[in-house]
């Protein structure tokens, strides 16, 4: 995981708010596009950067592409974070 290339990706809005629908579960491309009123190339921009990162996983089901969250991914960055925290006490 390279935490840089992560955070870049998360700082934009569009790409978090694709996030955010996909928390709720998976969705097509056309759904995301859909919801966000972007065009199929700004979306396909913003999912490829997206799965770049590994934040984003995509699989086929017939003529349809879904796409769902990397949880795991999600999981190593709470874990990555969490080394900052803490009083210094506890060394």
């Amino acid at each position: 995981m390279s935490e840089f290339n992560i955070f870049k990706v998360l700082s934009d809005k569009q790409r978090r708010d694709i996030l955010e629908m996909l928390r709720e579960g998976r969705l097509s491309a056309g759904e995301i596009a859909e919801r966000l009123s972007v065009t199929p190339a700004a979306l396909s921009y913003h999912l490829k950067l997206l799965k770049g990162a590994d934040l984003v996983m995509e699989y086929r089901e017939k003529n349809f592409i879904y796409y769902e969250i990397n949880t795991s991914v999600f999981e190593e960055i709470i874990l990555w974070a969490k080394q900052f925290g803490g009083s210094k006490d506890e060394n």
